[in-house]
């Protein structure tokens, strides 16, 4: 993927937000490798020609095999004042994302306590009292079902690392595609997991933004996952 590939959902002198593809880190890899930060540093630089160095402050992270919309400060500024908006839960997080099996009840609130196993690279749900726990919550929604698959809304409402596939799977119903937590099912490319929707203040006017991403093209390459969007849309 290259500069001129990034899919820009919106920008403006304070704002980027932009839709991120399966399989590509955030940021935080080696300068050999590309990221989207470095492929958005690059965007900026040739569109607005920016000699030296960029700045951009990503403030929403996905894993790297999850896609949908991340949200670039493009001031130091913008993106102090999103980053306490965040901390503060201003900003509403909606993801849609496909698991194995349907959800019983369809609807429902999650909460566990979350704990980081850095030396695997993995997240465990665990005990509160546990050190290192931190409190996840979500909330979600079936939104169709077909062949023991379900198409389901998150709403998340805490943002830990690796939240939705560590919660989802601890109630039985691993994402597709997702052998770390549980699938054994794969997926074209990436997991089945999308952020779909973001609310957030912008930084500097006083304006409350709606951004929205379509899951990508991929999607429609699994039979399941192609029927369980044109069920959700009819």
């Amino acid at each position: 993927m290259c500069a001129t590939q990034l899919e820009v959902i919106y920008e403006d002198n304070h704002l980027l937000i932009v839709n991120k593809p399966a399989e590509l880190p955030t940021m935080g890899v080696a300068a050999d490798r590309p990221s989207l930060l470095s492929i958005a540093k690059e965007y900026v630089a040739h569109k607005y020609n920016k000699p030296g160095n960029v700045y951009l402050g990503v403030v929403s992270r996905l894993d790297a095999p999850v896609t949908g919309l991340v949200v670039i400060a493009r001031t130091s500024k913008a993106a102090n004042r999103l980053n306490v908006a965040f901390r503060n839960r201003h900003v509403s997080k909606l993801y849609q994302t496909i698991v194995v099996g349907v959800p019983n009840p369809r609807s429902a609130t999650l909460e566990h306590y979350l704990r980081k196993d850095e030396r695997h690279r993995r997240v465990h749900a665990t005990h509160g009292s546990c050190p290192g726990a931190q409190l996840a919550r979500l909330k979600y929604e079936v939104i169709s079902d077909v062949r023991q698959h379900a198409l389901v809304e998150v709403d998340l409402e805490t943002g830990r690392k690796h939240q939705i596939r560590v919660q989802m799977a601890k109630v039985g119903h691993a994402i597709l595609g997702d052998r770390k937590y549980g699938s054994i099912s794969s997926f074209p490319t990436g997991i089945a997991l999308h952020s779909s929707r973001l609310e957030l203040p912008h930084p500097v006017r006083d304006e409350l933004m709606t951004f929205h991403a379509r899951p990508p093209k991929s999607w429609q390459k699994h039979e399941i996952a192609n029927r369980l969007v044109a069920l959700a849309r009819k």
